[in-house]
Order: structure tokens, then C-alpha cells, then sequence
């Protein structure tokens, strides 16, 4: 009979604005876990419970590397909440003070701890914007498809963002959905996320989509205040053009919940 090795792994949980996360100092040792074991960690019945989990991994030239995994065990795309939490994580292991220069998959980022510990993220520029009737399609790190509503608190967010994430044009990755709508001078946004197949409380590159879809064709400077289940949120962005953004910055909140050792 084969002999199952199994290893104690310390990892934290955090969560930005409620998208929650299992976090893995992995510098020492590089993690080697399978999409089934990942998936496992994430299931909020029989493991830690989480919408996905980073690996903190050195990286020549950076502060350190972030490695994203959905909660189906998938190393999946950009993440802007989770990008704020691994920065904090990084400083409270004292990899950086105030300021982080990291690359994702997506290419380096910059981060900044301000003052009152919110954490500010630099984006990727937005090259193209895609705009339909009602709906825009843009990738701000992961691909996101943006519908205006009138009642975005009372969207079926997980029965239509279910369908259109499954649309055959958007197959084999498929796209995240954000509803997003308007109220009283501040953008309120529900997103349905690809790889977690359910709504979260917040996503990070959602909400940029969302913020940068919400200027419509208009150019200058923005700042736009964003509302999510699970918090408040800011993006910052120029268009110089109709169909591009640049300097887009996401802050906000990154918080720690516990440590823990599992065993794998």
C-alpha cells in the first residue's frame, strides 16, 4: 500500500470587503498543492472556508510573487481584494513597511499602506472597452462583463450572472458579472464570479470594471465611490480616451481574521 505523507501547513485567513481569503507563506518551501486539495481548503463545510487562496512566493526583482487560486482550485487571473490582503500580509511578516512592489499573473502591481490602513492597489491599464446596449465588457486584470440595473439590490445576481457567465462566447474561461447602479452619487455593485460559480460579497477587479464601465464615453479624471455587500471601496482612474483607462487605483479595506495550521 502506498504511504500518504502528510504536512502541517500554517496559513492565514483574511478578507477585503468581505471576499475572503487563505493566505500561505510560501518562500521557504514552494507549495506544490493540487486543484483538489486547494478546492478542499476553500470548502466552507469541509475545509477553512474561503472564495480563494494566494501563495506568497519570492520573486527576483520584487517584493515578493502572488499565486491566486479560485476556491474551485484553479489558479485563476488578477484579484484586487486579494491583492490588498496578500500586501498586508506581506507587511505583517515584515517582507515591506508601507509599500509593496509584487507581480501577479497579470504583471508587477504597487501597493500602498495608508494611514488609516486601508490599502491603495495600482491596476493594470484598461486597453479596451467594450460597450453594448446596457452592458460593457473590459478586462481590469480578469475579464468582467458589466450590466446596468435599476434595482440592483433586488438582481437574481447568482440566476443571471449564471447565464451570461456561461454564454458560448465567452467559453472555455468564461467572464465575471457585475450589476452595478447608480444611488445617490455612489456606485453600488454585486458581482457573480467565475471559478467561486456564486456571488461574492465584493470583487476587486469588479468593481474597477464597473467604476471605469459607469463613465460611459465620457474622458477625464475619476474617483468614484463603490458599495458592495461586503463593503465600501474606491477607485481611481484617467480616461484620456472613451475606450481606455489608465493610473486606476483600487483602495480599500484588508482585514485579518486568523491563523491557523492545517494539516494537508
Amino acid at each position: 500500500m502506498k504511504k500518504v505523507l502528510k504536512m502541517k501547513t500554517e496559513f492565514y485567513k483574511y478578507h477585503g470587503t468581505g471576499n475572503d481569503f487563505i493566505l500561505i507563506d510560501s518562500r521557504a518551501q514552494k507549495l506544490q498543492l493540487s486543484v483538489e486539495q486547494i478546492a478542499l481548503l476553500c470548502h466552507r463545510h469541509y475545509g477553512i472556508g474561503a472564495d480563494g487562496l494566494m501563495l506568497l512566493e519570492g520573486a527576483e526583482g520584487y517584493d515578493f510573487r502572488m499565486v491566486y487560486y479560485n476556491s474551485d482550485g484553479r489558479e485563476s487571473t488578477m484579484c484586487g481584494n486579494g491583492g490588498r490582503c496578500i500586501t498586508a500580509l506581506a507587511a505583517h511578516l515584515g517582507i515591506i513597511g508601507t509599500k509593496a512592489n509584487f507581480v501577479a499573473i497579470d504583471g508587477a502591481h504597487s501597493a500602498a499602506i495608508n494611514e488609516d490602513s486601508t490599502i491603495s492597489l495600482n491596476m493594470q491599464d484598461v486597453k479596451e472597452i467594450t460597450v453594448g446596449d446596457g452592458y460593457a465588457i473590459l478586462n481590469t486584470g480578469s475579464p468582467h462583463y458589466v450590466v446596468r440595473v435599476n434595482d440592483v439590490k433586488n438582481t437574481d445576481v447568482y440566476t443571471e450572472g449564471k447565464k451570461i457567465r456561461n454564454r458560448s462566447e465567452y467559453q472555455p474561461d468564461g467572464i465575471n458579472v457585475n450589476f452595478a447602479e447608480m444611488l445617490n452619487g455612489k456606485l453600488s455593485v454585486r458581482t457573480y464570479e467565475r471559478g467561486v460559480e456564486d456571488e461574492t460579497l465584493s470583487c476587486g477587479t469588479g468593481v474597477v470594471a464597473a467604476a471605469i464601465a459607469s463613465t460611459e464615453n465620457n474622458t477625464g479624471n475619476f474617483k468614484i465611490s463603490i458599495s458592495t455587500p461586503g463593503g465600501e471601496l474606491e477607485v481611481s482612474f484617467i480616461k484620456n480616451t472613451p475606450a481606455s483607462a489608465i493610473d486606476v487605483v483600487l483602495t480599500g479595506s484588508a482585514t485579518f481574521v486568523f491563523k491557523g495550521e492545517i494539516e494537508v
